[in-house]
């Protein structure tokens, strides 16, 4: 065999390598359709955190990537906001006053899980993956919540204690991007909607009203 002849075949090798490798890419983007859930005991409890929902929505500044350095579909997070993901069950909210103390505990027992909206083409659990890689790890599709988790809060004279269980979580926003055909390298939105995330951390949030 000549020269040119091992050449020829060194370089049909190395595009056949080239073109599997960006398969195995484009398919590990796209991230598992479902997402175990964290049960009771997995998670941290954090009461009352002051202010966690008062910053607005955070854009986060990751670049649009280009179909020559990504595969050819691919999800970005947009924007995150904090956001406290409440428990809808009874035995989960309370409220009290005027004046005095709270005494609470969780008395029954559920799951708090990820809402996704969107239009156009995406994946639940891609946008849940994307998430947990760009946001938290603590991110979770699901979280359960046991019951127990005693709390107490002093009531402002005058006022009304509220006292609500959930997920310290977040808001977001996301979109789906795919390459165009051709060399130019650019990119075009297929979807995009808005999620909200429970994590890990879940625990009682308290605010106050007049009545």
């Amino acid at each position: 065999m000549g020269i040119s002849s091992r050449r020829a075949l060194t370089s049909a090798a190395a595009v056949l390598l080239l073109c599997l490798t960006t398969a195995g890419t484009a398919a590990a983007e796209e991230g598992p359709s479902d997402s175990p859930a964290i049960s009771a005991d997995q998670t941290t409890d954090v009461n009352d955190r002051q202010g966690w929902e008062d910053a607005d929505d955070q854009p986060l500044s990751e670049r649009t990537p280009t179909m020559c350095d990504r595969p050819e579909t691919w999800y970005t997070i947009t924007s995150k906001k904090n956001y406290h993901v409440p428990s809808w069950w009874n035995g989960t909210k309370y409220k009290d006053g005027p004046g005095s103390t709270m005494n609470v505990s969780v008395t029954k027992s559920g799951t708090i899980s990820l809402e996704i909206s969107g239009s156009g083409e995406w994946s639940a659990g891609a946008i849940l993956a994307k998430a947990k890689t760009t946001i938290s790890v603590k991110i979770a599709g699901s979280v359960t919540v046991a019951t127990g988790h005693t709390y107490s809060h002093d009531i402002s004279r005058n006022k009304y204690g509220h006292l609500q269980y959930g997920s310290w979580g977040y808001k977001t926003t996301w979109k789906k991007w795919r390459s165009s055909s051709g060399s130019s390298c650019d990119t075009v939105e297929i979807g995009h909607g808005s999620a909200t995330f429970p994590t890990s951390e879940t625990g009682w949030k308290y605010w106050e009203t007049s009545s």
